[in-house]
């Protein structure tokens, strides 16, 4: 039986005092985990990873994503990656101080990252290798392509401009959506969500996602943790190749690869209903396994407190939202504050 579960959406600052977006699918029962949901390049949470949020709070998990600086409805220059670092940083301060939450610190933490959101989590895994219970990486950006990976004296070009010229958008590049959607119904309705980045890449955005490409092929054998990562075979967008080597040199003892014949890179949200179940399934399915029983779980304390400023913005059922509440502040740690429980609308 589904279980029944409430939509919240927040607005976060992050340390640079930029205001992020954020939302979260609870269910109505105890969680059986977190799930905590890593977002692809131009992307965001709220509407493109809306099918992931549904099917796993309905599996019983409590799900949390937050739109990176410049991406959806969070604030900053859009798609403007100034740091990889400082998508790593966000995730990590808001995710650990949800976990820091009195009502979720006994519960298992698994990493959810889609494309680039791949990278995010593995980061987030190297930067505090013992936090994480385990991560599920959809078609994830950890290693570039030798068929399109930039010449060094091409990358070296780059490098030298780019601190002059970052922002700009003239990185060449093919429409992605085009490439990654299967379905037709479902590659409109990408190209028709405004909250989604479609213009090219910025320079010094391409070039980080690139460096830390890179970076993360150099140490895959620093991953410990358990995974699943997943990966249609005919991902044009990602090589199916990129996950082979994720899964043969990763240190986990506990590591899962799943290729599916026929399918692109968009697994859970371009494909055909029928293969967006099939991967759903195989994913709960690999949750499931692993929190069937809770008392076989580590849960790692969180060590330091986090100060977040939170901006209430609660959907209800009909979807219309009601006045924003003002900031406030809160301290979610050692000292247990967390965030004031609020209804949502069911949905």
């Amino acid at each position: 039986m589904k279980s029944e579960f409430q939509y919240h959406e927040d607005y976060i600052k992050n340390s640079r005092g930029v205001e992020l977006f954020a939302c979260r699918w609870i269910p109505s029962s105890s969680p059986k985990a977190l799930v905590f949901l890593c977002h692809g390049y131009g992307m965001e949470c709220s509407d493109s990873m809306r099918e992931c949020g549904v099917r796993l709070a309905s599996a019983g998990y409590a799900v949390f994503g937050m739109d990176y600086e410049g991406h959806g409805r969070s604030m900053g220059a859009r798609c403007y990656i100034k740091k990889f670092e400082n998508i790593v940083n966000d995730c990590y301060d808001y995710y650990t101080s949800i976990c820091a939450q009195e009502e979720y610190m006994e519960k298992g933490r698994f990493l959810y990252g889609e494309s680039m959101g791949g990278a995010v989590t593995l980061l987030l895994h190297k930067k505090d290798p013992s936090f994480w219970n385990g991560a599920i990486l959809v078609a994830p950006m950890c290693k570039i392509s030798e068929k399109v990976k930039p010449h060094p004296v091409v990358i070296n070009l780059l490098t030298r401009v780019e601190e002059m010229i970052p922002k700009w958008k003239i990185v060449p590049t093919k429409n992605v959506i085009n490439v990654a959607f299967k379905d037709l119904a479902k590659r409109e309705k990408v190209k028709n969500n405004k909250l989604i980045y479609q213009d090219k890449p910025r320079l010094k955005t391409a070039l980080e996602m690139l460096r830390t490409s890179m970076n993360l092929e150099d140490s895959l054998d620093e991953i410990t943790m358990p995974f699943f990562v997943l990966h249609g075979e005919a991902d044009i967008v990602t090589d199916p190749e990129i996950s082979k080597a994720l899964y043969e040199k990763a240190s986990s003892r506990d590591k899962t690869l799943k290729l599916y014949p026929g399918m692109w890179h968009a697994l859970t949200s371009g494909e055909p209903d029928y293969n967006v179940d099939l991967v759903f399934a195989d994913i709960t399915n690999w949750l499931d396994r692993r929190t069937d029983d809770p008392a076989s779980l580590s849960v790692t304390p969180v060590r330091a407190t986090a100060t977040a400023s939170v901006e209430r913005d609660i959907v209800t059922s009909n979807g219309k939202r009601r006045a924003k509440r003002s900031y406030l502040n809160l301290l979610c740690g050692l000292n247990g504050g967390r965030l004031a429980p609020r209804s949502g609308g069911a949905m």
